[in-house]
């Protein structure tokens, strides 16, 4: 009989051991073992037994779960589960986020909603506004803002990422910008990172090619956060058999659009082109929404009848999604913030495994480009 085969090991080695500053060598020698050893583990032609793996978690200040993994799929995506009662009112539907709480000796879940029906927590109010400058009645001292890091993009994932980080004592001010609008705060100074999705139509590459238009190479650092499922999203209860983007031509179908700038304005406008259709030939084209949570909410709201928007989003309202391009999302830095210790904790958290499962838990997305860089 074939004697069943183990799935191979993986491991991010090499990543947590730039970020400690560590050579190959000094790090060989932490560890009590040869370059080459550290060479062939990094390469993945080497598992190191557990006394060594727990030797390089020590030095590299980390789990060896966090270092090594099995190179499959499923150990991201089937997470142990635990039974709970639903908080009235929730309908528990496969798929949903859910938030857990022990009450007496039972765990009860209760069931976020995308859009915000209560009020953002803020730090301040405004009290004055003239010629550009802000005054801010601030509920916290100064020196308590210190330890934070202001991130602008579209991925409505980004609270994940945050949530991971403040266990870290890290916290993320999000800024919900379209891939545009983030680079080029990061190029005014305003932000410490800029999220994009944008495709350079002639060499099909993603982000890399509009970033060099906008910054030297030495001057920033671009890191994968994910790649993703973008399509069209239409609603369960009123289909209208919109299967492609050339059906969004038809009279009877409304769109909600995204503004000018954003990734899914510029994947919209390329299928259209590829269809033989102009913008002014699809209803609601100048209707349009803030991010991708926003024009899914158009849809499950029945004013439009279809939008493009990222799988999770669409899955957020229950929407059908109907997929179209695998895109990447990249996290772009300067490269003087990169040694700060709040990015050092941002790119450790995408390395641990924690965070990936629930990234990936969302729908749509794909971690195994997270973390790497790509400039």
């Amino acid at each position: 009989m074939k004697q069943k085969q183990e799935p191979p090991v993986a491991n991010v080695l090499a990543a947590f051991r730039e970020k400690r500053g560590l050579s190959v060598v000094e790090l060989a020698q932490a560890v009590g073992v040869s370059r080459q050893t550290v060479y062939a583990m990094e390469a993945g032609d080497y598992v190191p037994n557990t006394s060594v793996a727990l030797k390089l978690a020590r030095v590299l200040q980390t789990t060896v779960e966090e270092l090594f993994h099995l190179a499959d799929a499923r150990v991201l995506t089937e997470p142990p589960s635990q039974l709970v009662t639903m908080i009235a009112g929730d309908e528990g539907r496969p798929g949903d986020r859910v938030q857990i709480c022990r009450i007496e000796d039972k765990l009860t879940a209760c069931g976020g909603h995308p859009a915000q029906w209560s009020f953002v927590a803020a730090d301040g109010v405004v009290t004055a506004s003239t010629k550009g400058k802000t005054k801010v009645q601030t509920f916290h001292p100064a020196h308590e803002f210190k330890n934070r890091i202001l991130i602008a993009g579209c991925d409505p994932g980004m609270p994940v990422l945050s949530r991971h980080m403040q266990l870290a004592g890290i916290e993320l001010v999000l800024a919900y910008r379209n891939s545009s609008q983030a680079l080029e705060l990061l190029a005014e100074g305003g932000i410490h990172v800029a999220g994009t999705h944008l495709r350079d139509e002639q060499s099909g590459e993603w982000n890399v090619p509009q970033i060099r238009k906008q910054f030297s190479a030495s001057s920033v650092a671009v890191i994968s956060f994910a790649t993703w499922e973008v399509g069209l999203v239409v609603s369960r209860r009123a289909p209208k058999k919109i299967g492609r983007i050339a059906d969004l031509g038809r009279p009877d179908v409304t769109i909600v659009n995204r503004e000018t700038g954003s990734g899914s304005r510029q994947l919209l406008d390329a299928q259209l082109k590829e269809a033989g259709l102009k913008g002014s030939d699809i209803k609601g084209y100048d209707r349009l929404a803030d991010g991708h949570l926003p024009a899914a909410w158009h849809v499950s709201a029945g004013l439009a009848d279809c939008c493009i928007a990222t799988e999770a989003a669409g899955r957020a309202f229950n929407l059908q999604f109907i997929p179209l391009a695998s895109e990447r999302y990249d996290l772009v830095f300067r490269r003087k913030h990169l040694e700060t210790p709040g990015v050092q904790i941002l790119l450790e958290t995408l390395n641990r495994l924690s965070f990936r499962r629930e990234l990936n838990s969302l729908g749509g997305y794909d971690t195994s480009v997270t973390g790497q860089r790509a400039l």
